[in-house]
């Protein structure tokens, strides 16, 4: 197991992580920092633990967001699929149809 060291609203944590990991870790802490001194600069300092609860709680918000979103977007890509399909059906029957009439036609003609 490896341990990485991160900085998160200037304190060091040492976290452990599965080898190879390491890199992951210390750019998700990076991102995590960020995110935790922009909300101290719009609430100030209200401890450590109610910041970091008050930024656990607005990237639970963006997942959810995230989350809904794809949910969205596989509807979509499902509607248009089953629309794409109608066509593929539509174009089927036409396809037969106009071989129908030229066997018509054909047949017409050696009359």
């Amino acid at each position: 197991m490896a341990m990485v060291k991160v900085t998160v609203n200037s304190r060091l944590y040492e976290i452990g992580c599965d080898d190879g990991e390491e890199e992951q870790v210390r750019r998700l802490s990076q991102s995590l920092d960020g995110r935790v001194r922009e909300l101290a600069a719009l609430v100030g300092q209200v401890g450590e633990a109610r910041l970091m609860l008050m930024t656990a709680l607005t990237l639970a918000d963006d997942l959810e967001q995230a989350q809904s979103d794809v949910a969205e977007m596989r509807q979509a890509v499902a509607a248009f699929q089953a629309e794409q399909k109608t066509a593929t059906d539509g174009a089927d029957a036409l396809v037969g149809l106009a071989k129908r009439l030229e066997d018509i036609a054909a047949k017409l003609e050696t009359t």
